[in-house]
């Protein structure tokens, strides 16, 4: 249907049109001096000594736990407010996940707390997820995994230019993933970047993104190599130029779209605030977010499915972020019943508002004066 405000729009342009002519032109299409460009440029805004970009942050995900030397017998503490690769990328290498609750409905962030329950022997790593584009409480999540000698992944897919005490998110743990999907801060379609400050994870990495090689298709190109070698098992977790280009625009642009970002969520805030939903993060002063989305609670006696049926008869586009993972099918046949309260609490009832940088205040208008509309 057509939407009268969408969940979420792209600022695209003629400069992303230009880009992709120029990597058109150059008849180079795979990992090149482009995505190069945007690796450099990604360390630079993040401060990081070495970013890897790769196809989706799936495989960010995947390729940090085989880096990890994560594997069967091995726990993975994550967060079951997230999306579903999170676990999945331990699953991946044979190990498990235990599930971690959130803080509450004022902070939809994984808690420290909870972590520290989950922690056993088996225990490989921690795995964090910015929700929203919020940090996480990191300096205690850091000081529990510190204390317990276990790494620390960064799931930063919402949360791309955002920071905690001036420290970049994905700089705060080992490892740090990012996402460029189509609704993301820095959309490219599909896309993902690693980061780390460790020089033996970043060779890990950079070997198992191209089928474990020991030189690429591009450095064969330049006659920098004639040859290669297969050195370990890897996979094809490659970047196209093209979607490095985008990248390379929209990283330009990232600041100021975070920004509008901000005194969106900032108006939504104001215009919500004596209304009955409740609004997470909104009395929060930590660090600097991202804004990835916009997320509200209802309150328990109203119908959800019927609250967001009322958004879309209004033209008004509504998403849920997240069913909880423990929920799903697949992860209650493997683990049983598990019980996460607050996460379960807060997860019935929450629903996405629209939010991009290109939201125009009529269109937000729209969306706050129908929400009231909706709260019987």
């Amino acid at each position: 249907m057509e939407w009268r405000v969408p969940l979420a729009d792209l600022d695209y342009g003629k400069e992303e049109e230009q880009a992709v002519l120029e990597v058109l032109r150059s008849k180079w299409l795979t990992m090149g001096a482009v995505t190069r460009e945007f690796e450099d440029a990604f360390s630079n805004l993040t401060g990081a000594i070495h970013a890897i970009a790769v196809s989706n942050a799936t495989e960010a995900l995947h390729l940090a736990c085989l880096a990890l030397g994560i594997g069967p017998g091995d726990e993975v503490i994550v967060p079951s407010l997230s999306f579903v690769a999170t676990a999945n990328a331990a699953l991946y290498c044979g190990a498990e996940v235990r599930f971690a609750d959130v803080v509450g409905p004022e902070n939809l962030t994984v808690d420290p707390g909870s972590i520290a329950q989950m922690i056993t022997p088996k225990t490989k790593a921690i795995i964090v997820m910015h929700y929203a584009g919020y940090p996480c409480r990191m300096v205690e999540i850091k000081a529990l995994a510190d204390q317990h000698n276990l790494p620390i992944i960064e799931d930063t897919a919402h949360a791309p230019g955002a920071s905690l005490a001036g420290k970049a998110l994905g700089t705060w743990g080992d490892i740090g993933c990012f996402s460029f999907f189509s609704n993301k801060n820095l959309p490219t379609g599909e896309g993902g970047m690693v980061i780390t400050d460790r020089d033996d994870l970043a060779e890990k990495i950079r070997l198992q993104r191209s089928h474990g090689m020991t030189s690429l298709t591009y450095d064969r190109h330049k006659g920098h190599a004639f040859s290669y070698d297969v050195v370990d098992l890897g996979y094809n977790y490659r970047i196209d130029e093209i979607r490095s280009a985008l990248g390379l625009v929209q990283l330009n642009k990232l600041k100021w779209n975070n920004e509008q970002r901000r005194i969106l969520t900032q108006n939504y805030w104001k215009g919500l605030k004596d209304s009955e939903v409740e609004l997470p993060f909104s009395k929060m002063e930590r660090g600097s977010p991202a804004y990835h989305i916009f997320p509200i609670l209802l309150p328990e006696r109203v119908n959800r499915e019927d609250f967001m049926r009322g958004l879309r008869d209004a033209g008004v586009q509504s998403s849920i972020h997240y069913r909880p993972i423990h929920t799903f099918s697949y992860y209650k046949d493997r683990y049983g019943e598990i019980h996460l309260p607050i996460t379960e609490a807060v997860a019935r009832q929450e629903v996405t508002l629209p939010l991009f940088p290109t939201m125009t205040a009529e269109q937000q208008q729209i969306v706050i004066q129908k929400v009231r509309m909706l709260l019987p």
